[in-house]
């Protein structure tokens, strides 16, 4: 029996703040959780992702950066994190010029997608967590990845800006990768207390229908804790809200896979 390509799922809303890097830590956490080995790539310059698995940044000798623009061998990069069966490629503030470098790159596109095929039987899912734009790295991620999960957080523009990210993923679509998917789009943030929150939820259902995720993730104190402690929530309070939300979402990716195959 052959084995089976992990899933490449990228996380991408070019909006700040919607929980993105979050959901990435909790959702890949919970998926290691059910026994899935998981790989997160941080994407993102930022690095939060990266230091919110406790990886110390001062420490990283291989990043994603270098991966992309000095060809270091991707399992250089990859680094072991405090749950079982969960890696990281770490982030490094390099990457914020490695746009411009990448210009004189043939197939510039498609330079993370190369990067991944050679490890991408490792694992069952490798999730990327993008930077809050739509520039080079985030086009390259939307091509290496099967499908894209959208968080969407509940406040009142929460929907200004999908439009454009919708149309992004078309014509990568289009011109770069025929296979790419709509995941789902997730709800963050919620608090079903607020009226708005309810409202936002009805929007989002009502636009993307059976395209948004049955979990919703709400809003939660431990969740904004646990990165400051370099940990994923399931780690921090395993009986948080934050916690049963991101393992029902990861049941619920699983299950999705379940019935298309």
């Amino acid at each position: 029996m052959e084995k089976k390509l992990g899933k490449i799922i990228a996380l991408v809303n070019q909006k700040g703040g919607v929980g993105k890097t979050t959901t990435t830590i909790n959702l890949a956490a919970s998926l290691a959780t059910l026994d899935k080995a998981v790989l997160v790539i941080d994407a993102d310059p930022q690095a939060n992702a990266s230091s919110g698995l406790g990886v110390n940044l001062q420490e990283v000798d291989c990043s994603i950066y270098e991966c992309i623009i000095n060809h270091a061998d991707v399992r250089d990069a990859i680094y072991t994190t405090d749950i079982n069966g969960l890696d990281i490629i770490p982030s490094h503030i390099d990457l914020v010029g490695a746009e411009i470098e990448m210009l004189s790159i043939p197939d510039r596109e498609k330079v993370l997608k190369n990067i991944l095929s050679t490890i991408r039987d490792d694992y069952d899912y490798i999730l990327i967590d993008c930077s809050p734009s739509l520039g080079l790295i985030t086009v390259n991620a939307l091509t290496a990845a099967d499908s894209v999960i959208i968080p969407v957080q509940c406040e009142y523009f929460a929907l200004e800006g999908i439009g454009k990210l919708l149309s992004t993923i078309k014509i990568i679509k289009s011109k770069l990768n025929p296979q790419l998917e709509i995941e789902g789009f997730l709800l963050t943030m919620y608090d079903n207390r607020l009226r708005l929150a309810n409202q936002i939820y009805d929007e989002v259902k009502r636009h993307f229908q059976e395209l948004v995720f049955k979990t919703v993730i709400q809003r939660n104190v431990k969740l904004s804790e646990s990165p400051s402690h370099g940990l994923p929530v399931i780690l921090y309070d395993r009986d948080a809200a934050g916690t049963k939300n991101h393992l029902a979402l990861a049941k619920e990716i699983v299950s999705h896979e379940k019935r298309s195959n």
